[in-house]
């Protein structure tokens, strides 16, 4: 099972956060996120910074449902990326924080910041949509 699968897998299965902490904080670092890009596509505080700190040295992220559902999303998100832009790793990692008009001129993080869970489910699904699923 991947790591979206298991971050989004819901109920009942047991999800290894510690092996999805790591992967986040790997994926926000590929991105190029500042701390609080990273704060909001988690849904955290920006006043919770000990939280990424927490999570840069090793303690893994709650597991609660909304903290599970966003790493889940943001993982395919990551996925998408990779898909649609295989062989431009480049503009796969810098698509997060490019304006798209699709967007209304946002960058695809600002749409998270600005807009919360729905804000990311928007990013992910107009990802989906361009990889025709």
């Amino acid at each position: 099972m991947t790591a979206t699968q298991t971050a989004s897998a819901g109920r009942g299965m047991d999800i290894d956060r510690s092996k999805i902490t790591p992967m986040l904080l790997k994926m926000f670092e590929l991105w190029n996120l500042t701390t609080e890009e990273k704060l909001a596509a988690l849904g955290l505080s920006l006043d919770n910074r000990a939280a990424l700190t927490r999570y840069k040295k090793g303690e893994a992220i709650s597991a609660s449902r909304d903290m599970l559902d966003r790493a889940g999303n943001l993982l395919a998100i990551h996925k998408d990326l990779r898909l649609l832009f295989p062989k431009n790793p480049e503009l796969a990692y810098s698509w997060m924080k490019t304006k798209n008009r699709a967007l209304y001129g946002n960058t695809p993080i600002e749409t998270i910041a600005e807009m919360g869970f729905p804000g990311l489910l928007y990013v992910r699904s107009y990802l989906d949509r361009a990889r025709g699923n």
